[in-house]
């Protein structure tokens, strides 16, 4: 029984994050599609995040945000399971939160200097970016509850 309590526990803790490796499957037809910011999720490249997020390479040392919305930027895989669970968590945000912030998402695979770059071991990876502050870091998937709490607080100064 002791076992079978142990074995559940493991099955249900399992795959809330995957580690930073890819098996290198994706396949080429998949595709990054860019939707307008006021309804979905939008696909940054490295130059995209540098002149929409931060450009780390003109400010190495200090944190400047360039974007006029808060946002979340999820890291993720596209062979992850926890990534796939919350990616339309991610897009009903984006819509019940169109006009308010934004969401963007990074293909660790395809951007493996952005990933460098933030230390990314983990993904899913949500950096929460209020418009003027510090980020935050959260690591593994997140129940919607538990990210409409740090949208409303966090990112929009709702208590």
């Amino acid at each position: 029984m002791k076992k079978l309590l142990l074995f559940t526990f493991a099955i249900l803790t399992a795959g809330t994050a995957c580690s930073g490796k890819s098996n290198n499957n994706v396949t080429k037809t998949e595709t990054d599609m860019e939707m307008t910011e006021n309804t979905t999720v939008i696909h940054l490249s490295k130059a995209d995040f540098l002149a929409k997020v931060y450009n780390y390479e003109k400010n190495p040392n200090e944190w400047k945000y360039e974007g006029d919305k808060p946002a979340i930027v999820d890291f993720y895989a596209t062979w992850c399971g926890p990534c796939k669970m919350i990616a339309p968590i991610l897009e009903e945000l984006a819509k019940e939160y169109a006009g308010q912030i934004v969401i963007y998402k990074i293909d660790t695979d395809k951007e493996p200097e952005l990933s460098a770059a933030f230390g990314i071991r983990s993904i899913p990876t949500l950096l929460f970016i209020p418009k003027t502050g510090e980020p935050q870091v959260a690591q593994g998937a997140m129940p919607k509850a538990a990210l409409k709490k740090a949208i409303n607080e966090f990112l929009l100064g709702n208590k």
